[in-house]
Formats: C-alpha cells, sequence, structure tokens
C-alpha cells in the first residue's frame, strides 16, 4: 500500500473522530444556550415584588432592636409607641411598604452581628455600616450620617480640649461594640488605655463615679445624656470625622436577604418626600452652639 493511500479501517477512525467532534461542538453550544438561559432565569428570580414585600411573616414587619432602648432613637425604652427617630423611622417605613402591622423583638447589639438566619425581618440599633460587619449581614442603605462626640464635666480638664492632641493625657471611656469605642482606640489614641464598658448606662455610671474624664458618644446620644441624665455634663466638642465617607447607620439584615431591595426603596421615597429630614428634625438636632475639635 503506497504512502498516499488511505484504508477502509482508517478512513473509519478519521469518521468516528469527526462525529465525537461534532457532537462535542454542539454540546457545548447547548451548554452555553442552557447557561444564558439559566442566568436569565437566577436573575427574575432575584427580582423582588416590593408590592408583597418578602417578609418572615406574611403582611408583618418584624423588628429587633436592643434591650433597653435609649433615646432620643426610640422613648421610654418602647419601640412601639413611634416616639424617637428610630421607632418613627419603623413606622415610616412600613407606611411606605404598604404593612400595617409592626411587631418587635429585642436582642443584644452584638449577638445580631453574626452570620446565619435571623427571626426577624431586620434589626434597627444604631448600627453603623462597616466592611468587616458587612461581610456576614448585610445593611440598607444609610439613614443617617453619624458624628461623633465627646462629653465631660463643664468643670474638668477635659473641658479645655480644642483638639485631639489635648484629649490623649484623658481617661476616655466608652460602650463595647460601638463605633465609639473604635473612634476613641484609633483616632484619638490617648495615652491611658481606654475604658471599655458593657452598655452606655455603664459608661455613663464610670463617669458619674469619676473614673474617666469623658466618654465617647454619637451626636445625638450626647445631646441626650448632658440635657437629661448627667448633670453638670456638656458637650466638649464635635469630633473630626476620618476618612472621605461619612459614617452611616444602617437597618441589619440576614445576609442575602430579599427585603434589602425594598426597604431601600422606601426610604429612598422617605428621602425625596422630606420625611427623614422631618424626624431628624424633631429628634435628633437638639441644636446649640458645639465646638469642633480639631484633628
Amino acid at each position: 500500500m503506497s504512502s498516499g493511500t488511505i484504508s477502509n479501517e482508517r478512513k473509519g477512525e478519521l469518521m468516528k473522530i469527526r462525529i465525537f467532534a461534532l457532537f462535542t461542538v454542539l454540546g457545548l453550544l447547548l451548554a452555553a444556550c442552557g447557561s444564558d438561559s439559566e442566568t436569565e432565569s437566577e436573575g427574575a428570580a432575584d427580582a423582588v415584588d416590593c408590592g408583597a414585600p418578602p417578609l418572615k411573616a406574611d403582611g408583618v414587619l418584624t423588628v429587633a432592636t436592643g434591650e433597653p432602648v435609649f433615646p432620643p432613637w426610640m422613648e421610654d425604652d418602647d419601640p412601639t409607641n413611634q416616639k424617637g427617630f428610630e421607632s418613627a423611622l419603623v413606622y415610616a417605613l412600613a407606611d411606605e411598604m404598604g404593612i400595617d402591622t409592626v411587631e418587635w423583638v429585642r436582642t443584644g447589639f452584638d449577638q445580631a452581628i453574626a452570620a446565619g438566619e435571623k427571626d426577624y425581618d431586620f434589626n434597627i440599633q444604631q448600627y453603623s455600616i462597616t466592611a468587616e460587619r458587612d461581610e456576614v449581614v448585610d445593611f440598607s442603605d444609610g439613614y443617617y450620617q453619624v458624628e461623633q462626640a465627646i462629653i465631660g464635666a463643664a468643670d474638668s480638664p477635659a473641658a479645655s480640649a480644642g483638639s485631639l492632641e489635648e484629649l490623649k493625657g484623658l481617661r476616655i471611656g466608652a460602650a463595647i461594640g460601638t463605633t465609639s469605642l473604635d473612634y476613641a482606640e484609633t483616632v484619638i489614641d490617648p495615652a491611658e488605655e481606654v475604658a471599655v464598658y458593657g452598655d452606655n448606662v455603664a459608661a455613663k455610671s464610670a463617669f458619674d463615679a469619676d473614673q474617666v474624664d469623658a466618654i465617647v458618644f454619637d451626636l445625638p446620644t450626647a445631646y441626650y445624656i448632658t440635657a437629661v441624665e448627667i448633670e453638670g455634663s456638656e458637650i466638649l466638642g464635635v469630633l473630626p470625622r476620618e476618612g472621605g465617607d461619612p459614617e452611616e447607620l444602617g437597618m441589619l439584615f440576614e445576609e442575602g436577604s430579599p427585603l434589602v431591595a425594598c426597604v431601600n426603596q422606601a426610604l429612598k421615597g422617605l428621602k425625596d418626600d422630606g420625611t427623614i429630614d422631618a424626624l431628624e428634625d424633631e429628634w435628633l438636632n437638639q441644636g446649640g452652639s458645639i465646638p469642633s475639635l480639631d484633628s
């Protein structure tokens, strides 16, 4: 047999190879079409009908908050009375989403910042949106931009501080798990280690007992504490923001919650129609001339 002649056996092998290649290409094409179809199906499934929000309980918005709650965020340790900024905001959101019933549950602050399924739709208790927290839970868009403030006795050495540098020699306290504590430790970075307390109540008690010279709180809480709870205290100054993005509070959801999109839509509506500005004016903006400390 000459080198230019192909045997029938060889021809059969080549035909099998061609047929196999053809079916392989067809299979890849079909798989690609199927993949596109699956992607479109997944996209459709991801679309949320906010006219019928995906709630844990049909027709009921289940909201978690702390135990206890603190003015001016909520009043009288009662989240149901629609008094206080966060309580009023929740009921405004429910109304915007067409939900008639709101039910409340209580959780610890740190308890909610954990991976896993939640038995509520979202949690609201002044959660700052941070990249670290966002790894295990989801957040709504921000509903309030936070400034940190430092309070102290009007006649204490802390009252004369005009900059972060002048705060470094003070005994400073803050509540655990808060961005106020993060700020005190990493931005003020005092010479003496920041005193850490279990909650705001314990921090205030330590201040009353003269265990610290000053405490760091978010500005609305500082307004309330100095006006109502600690006689003789005052806001020494609003602390300078660090970084380009302002600290914002957001509602906390379990990771992947489809309700986030609906809450964000409602939140935008409340921002656009002036409701959130009105609630801030009513509950958070106490006015007064508060100095801003230098970096």
